[in-house]
């Protein structure tokens, strides 16, 4: 079994008592990786028998591993976990931390587990908690464990399955931290062909419009903040050229919430058509099934940010504070598709945001748009570069390292804003 895991997340070994839990951990992680509550009950009580310190184990455990996940370190929590009560307090490391909890779980055969509980010298478990611990192991499957929270399940059905097992650890999607650049990050399009394709010519890329490519001058690299498609009159367009652009790995894309919905749409999820969604549906039911298939899977490639030239710069739809930079979880997914949201709505309906670049502090450059405004808009270090073009505006590239502005201006108004933008 080939298991891959995020370099930074939180893993569950569960299993109850000699299912090989510990045995496993110690060939496949570092020994500093690896919390076990038998060793946190013989740090707290100099037994690591002694289920009587079970409370205050969990508790130093627990410190540990908050601490270790501070640091964005891998974290595997070994210790029975058959019980729910305690997988939670396990996926509340993970979203307390904004990364992804997995789990590897320990299902053997019970003969086995019996045998090899009869023969440990170093513990004495009664036949009565073998069989409370596996009547709890039976009510814990892979569907549940994913119902819970879980965001990967491995399951071990035999020794052999444990014993066979490779692990790869995957860096983190949106850590790019070894890409310097330089880059040519572009606002939101939101349909707008013809702009698209003067900015990228103006910033020197090699475009064919006719058949949808554009390719950059030598050593760059086009990046998307997000809203390709909605309210613009050739969203089919732009969605082909940026998706054959990623395809020859001349520009990356990052998730925006108008993208989300239109995935969402084509996922067959019941969708309002409305802020320019009606527009982007009606152009693509003119397309043929492979290529909405292809729109699809693009679509639910993309993420949510990403984190460039060893953390200096963070590229993300709506913005992102910089405790959630190069984390993973649903709220940093959701501040990066819809900004720092209350819940309210105002009198348009949007969603109301508080506005987070102005407490903004880190040392990292923050690219954003989102939330259109006449001119792109330094704040702190961060930089919005919505400039609506699709309400008339312009469409904006943001150079990196230069810093440059390069923008271009809309051709007409092609969808009226609800509010004015500043």
């Amino acid at each position: 079994m080939q298991i891959e895991i995020p370099e930074f997340c939180v893993v569950a070994l569960i299993g109850v008592s000699s299912s090989g839990k510990s045995t496993f951990s110690k060939v496949h992680f570092k020994p500093t990786e690896v919390l076990s509550s038998d060793s946190f009950r013989a740090l707290v009580s100099d037994d690591e028998n002694n289920q009587e310190v079970t409370q205050q184990a969990f508790e130093a455990l627990n410190y540990v591993a908050h601490k270790r996940l501070e640091l964005e370190k891998l974290t595997v929590i070994d210790a029975t976990s058959v019980q729910k009560f305690a997988r939670k307090q396990i996926l509340r490391l993970a979203k307390d931390h904004e990364c992804i909890a997995g789990a590897i779980v320990f299902d053997l055969p019970e003969d086995i587990i019996r045998e090899r509980s009869r023969n440990r010298s170093d513990r004495n478990l009664s036949e009565d908690v073998l069989t409370r611990q596996w009547n709890q192991l039976r009510k814990t499957s892979a569907e549940q464990l994913k119902q819970e929270g879980f965001s990967f399940v491995y399951v071990f059905s035999s020794a052999e399955d444990a014993a066979n097992a490779r692990i790869t650890r995957a860096p983190m999607r949106n850590n790019k931290r070894d890409e310097t650049g330089p880059f040519d990050i572009i606002g939101d399009v939101h349909g707008c062909y013809d702009e698209l394709c003067e900015l990228l010519k103006d910033l020197n890329y090699n475009i064919d419009a006719e058949n949808f490519t554009a390719e950059p001058p030598e050593g760059r690299k086009a990046v998307f903040i997000g809203d390709l498609c909605d309210r613009g009159d050739k969203n089919t367009e732009v969605l082909r050229l940026v998706m054959n652009m990623a395809q020859s790995e001349n520009a990356l894309c990052a998730l925006g919430n108008h993208d989300f919905k239109l995935l969402r749409m084509l996922r067959g999820n019941k969708v309002q058509l409305t802020h320019g969604l009606d527009i982007t549906a009606e152009q693509l039911s003119r397309e043929t099934s492979e290529f909405k298939k292809q729109v699809k899977i693009f679509l639910e490639g993309l993420i949510s940010h990403f984190v460039f030239d060893q953390c200096n710069l963070v590229i993300a739809h709506a913005g992102l504070k910089e405790e959630y930079h190069g984390k993973n979880s649903g709220q940093v997914r959701s501040f990066c598709l819809f900004g720092d949201i209350t819940g309210e709505k105002d009198e348009n309906g949007f969603p109301v945001r508080l506005p987070w670049a102005d407490d903004y502090k880190g040392k990292a450059l923050v690219v954003y748009g989102h939330t259109p405004v006449t001119q792109a808009r330094l704040i702190n270090n961060t930089i919005c570069i919505d400039t609506g073009c699709v309400f008339g505006g312009k469409l904006t590239a943001f150079r990196y390292p230069e810093k440059e502005i390069v923008q271009v201006k809309a051709k007409r108004e092609y969808y009226a804003s609800l509010k004015p933008f500043k």
